[in-house]
């Protein structure tokens, strides 16, 4: 193959694997959105907001480190990826059958239980999106693809709440629940297109000493620990998102397109990051960078706690996404570059433990917060624990902070 033929080979490839991962994005924000919405107007309470998050971690957190074994030790990346996406679509069509009335019983029952199963979908996802990226792309090209994964994520994240939004308040969950079926269904489609030659299968080893070589590999190593550790807990302590609902329903008295908007404010600004930093990557104070960000995003989550204005709350939320898209940029490229080609799914799977079931534990804490303190300090004492972590992560990882990337290649 040519080195014209190969680097468009590349190019076709990576196309269809972001096309898979924007459609699961969009699937999975219209969900969140929607479920929502329906699961307050059905309780009008905080805490069934932040119960939503505890019933995707759970199944999340059992299977994800499993998940990150099967992605490295079997021939098929791209199966478990489809296969991701095949249960998304069946939770989706599930909702879709509850708003049209046609499931019995309780109504928060089949919400719950079909937030669980999507936990169970999204431990695959990850591990095989992070084993294909490795695998098409060259590795001098990681850190400007990560910037354009990113964007196209966080596009995702941007139209997918306010889609979800519209949906819901210009037609109904019905429709909207439809949707997201229908996008899992060409997510689906997408990775079946993708045409590589996958690395032959690792030697099979027992599974829970495979799963224990990944947990040695990011504890042993403070680079990797420590951006995870700083990502999860900032995720965890300022997870303002989801107690949107309350603060459009209680606070600002609006319906939910404009609970569309608030949910797609940080990831617009996330995208002008990715947008810039795909032709600007950061390479010098790696680490330093990374730590600022984070307290620039607690900052602005404070600022939103107390904002009393829908469009300032708005502003504060694209402000923040500002500063957490180029946390997640840099968390990206350090996690491939650092980690190696053997273990990229059992990494990716505990990457995923440490800030993909933060979120859904941030809401659950959120929740809790909102519950006990109210939900304007709830917030408010959210972000100045963001800011403690920052602190924290600084002093006890001196490596992280210090990091320039090309220690890493």
């Amino acid at each position: 193959m040519s080195t014209m033929e190969l680097f468009k080979y590349h190019q076709f490839a990576f196309a269809k694997l972001l096309a898979f991962r924007i459609q699961m994005v969009l699937a999975y924000q219209i969900l969140a959105v929607v479920v929502g919405w329906h699961v307050y107007q059905i309780t009008l309470n905080p805490l069934s907001l932040g119960l939503i998050g505890l019933a995707e971690v759970i199944p999340y957190f059992a299977s994800a480190l499993f998940a990150g074994h099967a992605v490295d030790h079997y021939y098929s990346r791209r199966l478990f990826a489809g296969l991701a996406a095949t249960l998304l679509s069946i939770n989706a069509f599930t909702l879709t059958l509850l708003a049209l009335g046609w499931l019995e019983g309780n109504a928060t029952f089949w919400i719950y239980a079909s937030i669980a199963f999507t936990g169970v979908a999204r431990a695959f996802i990850a591990p095989s999106y992070n084993t294909l990226f490795a695998i098409i792309l060259p590795r001098e090209q990681y850190a400007r693809a990560a910037s354009i994964g990113t964007s196209t994520f966080q596009v995702g994240l941007v139209l997918g709440p306010a889609i979800g939004g519209m949906l819901v308040g210009f037609g109904s969950k019905t429709l909207a629940y439809s949707v997201a079926t229908a996008l899992c269904l060409g997510a689906v489609t997408s990775i079946a297109l993708i045409k590589l030659k996958e690395p032959k299968k690792a030697e099979s080893i027992p599974v829970f000493t495979s799963i224990a070589q990944g947990l040695r590999f990011v504890f042993s190593n403070q680079i990797v620990l420590g951006a995870l550790s700083l990502d999860m807990f900032a995720v965890l302590f300022g997870g303002a998102v989801a107690m949107l609902p309350a603060f459009i329903h209680d606070i600002y008295q609006m319906g939910p397109e404009s609970l569309g908007i608030l949910r797609a404010a940080p990831a617009l600004g996330a995208i002008a990051t990715g947008l810039w930093l795909t032709r600007h990557p950061i390479n010098l104070n790696a680490g330093r960078w990374l730590l600022g960000t984070v307290a620039g995003f607690g900052l602005c989550i404070i600022g939103f706690g107390l904002s009393t204005s829908f469009w300032m709350a708005a502003v504060l939320l694209l402000l923040s996404g500002l500063f957490d898209g180029v946390s997640v940029i840099m968390r990206q490229t350090i996690m491939q570059l650092a980690t190696p080609d053997a273990m990229r799914g059992r990494v990716s799977a505990i990457n995923g433990i440490f800030i993909g079931s933060s979120n859904e534990l941030g809401a659950f804490e959120s929740g809790v917060a909102a519950r006990v303190l109210g939900l304007v300090p709830s917030v408010v004492f959210g972000g100045f624990m963001t800011l403690s972590v920052v602190g924290i992560t600084a002093k006890l990882a001196p490596k992280l902070r210090n990091l320039e990337l090309h220690q890493l290649h």
